[in-house]
């Protein structure tokens, strides 16, 4: 049996994270009467997209798929003083996304030529960072430091001394470095307000404020 004393201590990162790179993501959605021309519809109205992203110099492969499905679309109505319901087709819905470097007058560009193609996707802005694995092991440095400086405080006050780690245990969770300064509905809407062209772009100022992320790391150390 062990004699060995340990401390545990978690310790806790934070950083600020300037966001480098814009995502678009895009929602396409349509309901036909067979499962084929659904299916067909949105092969054709994919391909209508990665077309207006070719003009901006984007690859076909750079759009992304993030979910596709298509389900069956039901409508209620009353016969005979009931409420039945009949199939009324299948709605397919895909949504997509493209990633690139941020610059708001490429996204002016792309905006306005997304806006006003004829399949016409729902879409919406957000902001990442490119180099994430960089500012991962960055917020793990800090959490793995603070624990360090918490175990020394508590050490010390204790009369004892840190010897060797036994254990680092962290989460390994996802981390979203995702901001997103201006919501579906609100983009929408500025769409709608900003049907004049401006050199066929909307003139956007857009300077998304950094992204504050955080995460644990739980520290064993045996003591003396």
């Amino acid at each position: 049996m062990s004699n060995m004393r340990t401390i545990r201590i978690t310790g806790k990162g934070k950083i600020k994270v300037k966001p480098d790179m814009t995502r678009i993501t895009m929602t396409l959605e349509g309901i036909y009467s067979e499962y084929s021309e659904a299916l067909r519809h949105s092969s054709q109205d994919t391909d209508c997209i990665k077309e207006v992203l070719a003009v901006f110099g984007f690859e076909r492969s750079d759009l992304k798929t993030l979910s596709f499905n298509v389900d069956t679309e039901y409508e209620s109505y009353k016969e005979m003083n009931a409420f039945k319901q009949r199939l009324v087709g299948y709605k397919f819905r895909h949504q997509m996304k493209v990633e690139f470097e941020s610059d708001n007058d490429r996204l002016g560009r792309v905006l306005y030529a997304l806006a006003h193609c004829q399949v016409n996707p729902e879409f919406r802005i957000s902001y990442t960072v490119k180099d994430q694995e960089a500012a991962k092991n960055e917020l793990l440095g800090k959490a793995v430091a603070d624990a360090k400086e918490k175990a020394l405080v508590l050490t010390q006050a204790a009369g004892v001394g840190l010897k060797e780690i036994q254990s680092i245990d962290y989460s390994w969770g996802e981390i979203n470095f995702e901001v997103h300064p201006m919501g579906r509905a609100m983009l929408a809407e500025e769409a709608d307000s900003l049907m004049a062209p401006l050199s066929a772009s909307y003139d956007l100022d857009i300077e998304p404020d950094d992204i504050e992320v955080s995460d644990t790391v739980t520290v064993v150390w045996e003591i003396q």
